[in-house]
């Protein structure tokens, strides 16, 4: 049956019976499944005249292109695991990643190998490489946001299970034409991308160089006629900020935001830009792929005020909630989430990287492996969770717990602003202290004490950051489009910052 066939027998499935239906979209040329499978053989045919030992990893350079998809396409035919950093990484973490993984090669989709740059001055030590496990395919990466990113291998029957539910959850299926906004090394290609290429759908790539155009991604949707979204929240934001009242796509179907967590004011107006489209929220790490999924009500008026929840568990998915007290919690609560899923790995590549990451459920109730999120959550009397921020985002101010997400949560919720971001630094009087950087609207006039109001009314004292800036200019955002919140921290040691409030 077809739902049993692999990611790789799927697309070559597609190649063979629709060699002429569209596969690919990237500016004005179109890929069809024939072409794109013939790509992916003559790819597969160099990778075989390197003389690559059997389950050798290779390093894929992941500029975004019709030939790196054929790229990755020929490593999974040759069932080669691949490791695909980020291309917005710096050329030394790129280096001591691909040693880490193994790799003598790096693939580029002009058809060249050459070997990664040398790790260079500054290491410890030699980098120590790890064989991924046998059966790896794609081997993706964290953001670093916490010091060198950590490698994540996925088992090919993991991306399997994937495929075999996304594809008939979000409608795709032959014909349908899938927006793929992420770079190619993220997570979320394994649907925008590869489940949709598994189901015989339209892949729209957008252009990294023209991800930040507002205009262009709004052409994109409305002359390729697209049915499903799904992209991080800062994408709608730009689209809602260079839409007209009357733009709306009533082609689109599905709309998924994922990644962070979507304002208040975005989602609202989701529903006038997509009048047709079922609305959803997607919670997932890239250690266990998609885990929950929350859908918007179809009445607009019925849309949440304040934090969207995350939804219920897939289908084969468990979690659960410790508390501060190491608790499982079973009512109404907050705590760290803990997830495991049929989609996620077995563990970093480097058994010393899994730092208490994976493990076993703390009450024996099954023989699965969790993942610990790192991500607060909240559930409420009627069961729902939401996401509260993240527990290295904890410190404490006057001795007084705070999350700093939920301070940005705060700030975000007053009309004028349209991003925010908070930090905390040493205080030689109180710890710390919170300090905070927002956009607000064009044509405000916001300032410093009006905010501080707004915030006071809404949090405890030491939550009420000690040093507001406010700017008119996009803040500084991360590979994944998230506010980069250390660069966001610099823009205080800028000329005229707004003055301290206390």
């Amino acid at each position: 049956m077809v739902d049993e066939l692999t990611l790789v027998e799927r697309i070559t499935r597609h190649s063979r019976l629709r060699p002429d239906a569209p596969a690919l979209v990237w500016h004005e040329r179109e890929v069809s499944y024939g072409e794109l499978h013939g790509m992916a053989r003559r790819a597969h045919d160099r990778i075989d005249r390197l003389g690559l030992a059997p389950g050798e990893p290779v390093g894929v350079d992941a500029a975004k292109s019709p030939e790196t998809v054929a790229l990755i396409l020929a490593c999974l035919l040759a069932r080669r695991p691949f490791l695909l950093p980020g291309t917005a990484l710096a050329e030394q973490t790129r280096a001591t990643l691909l040693a880490q993984a193994g790799c003598r090669y790096v693939l580029s989709a002009d058809g060249t190998a050459r070997a990664p740059r040398p790790t260079g001055e500054g290491q410890t030590g030699p980098v120590a490489a790890e064989t991924p496990a046998d059966g790896v395919s794609f081997m993706l990466t964290t953001s670093g946001s916490t010091g060198l990113p950590k490698i994540v291998p996925l088992g090919g029957d993991a991306v399997d299970r994937f495929v075999a539910w996304a594809g008939p959850a979000f409608g795709i299926g032959p014909g349908v034409s899938v927006l793929n906004y992420a770079p190619l090394s993220f997570d979320l290609c394994l649907l925008d991308v590869w489940t949709t290429l598994a189901h015989g759908g339209r892949v729209v790539l957008v252009d990294p160089d023209r991800a930040a155009d507002g205009r262009h991604l709004l052409d994109l949707l409305a002359r390729h006629r697209i049915q499903v979204v799904q992209a991080v929240p800062m994408f709608f934001g730009l689209l809602l900020g260079a839409a007209g009242p009357q733009t709306a796509f009533d082609t689109v179907e599905r709309v998924l935001f994922t990644g962070d967590a979507i304002g208040e004011r975005t989602l609202a107006e989701l529903p006038r830009l997509f009048p047709a489209a079922r609305l959803y929220n997607v919670y997932g790490c890239t250690e266990t792929n998609d885990s929950f999924v929350w859908e918007a009500p179809a009445d607009p008026a019925a849309l949440p005020a304040g934090p969207v929840p995350i939804g219920t568990p897939l289908p084969g998915v468990r979690a659960f909630i410790l508390d501060e007290r190491g608790d499982v919690l079973t009512g109404p609560g907050t705590g760290e989430l803990y997830v495991s899923t049929p989609f996620q790995t077995a563990g970093y590549l480097g058994r010393a990287r899994h730092s208490g990451k994976f493990g076993p459920h703390p009450l024996g109730e099954d023989d699965r492996t969790y993942f610990r999120t790192g991500d607060l959550v909240r559930r409420d009397a009627e069961g729902r969770i939401h996401l509260v921020g993240r527990s290295d985002f904890q410190v404490k101010v006057r001795g007084v717990a705070i999350n700093t997400a939920e301070v940005e949560r705060v700030l975000m919720d007053h009309p004028e602003v349209l991003e925010a971001a908070v930090v905390a630094e040493p205080d030689p009087l109180t710890g710390r202290r919170l300090l905070a950087v927002v956009r607000r609207a064009p044509a405000s006039r916001l300032n410093s004490l009006v905010l501080r109001e707004h915030c006071a009314r809404r949090l405890p004292k030491p939550a009420v950051p000690a040093v507001m800036r406010i700017v008119g200019t996009p803040l500084p955002k991360t590979t994944s489009g998230k506010v980069d919140r250390n660069a966001a921290k610099r823009l205080h040691e800028s000329p005229r910052p707004e003055r301290r409030v206390s």
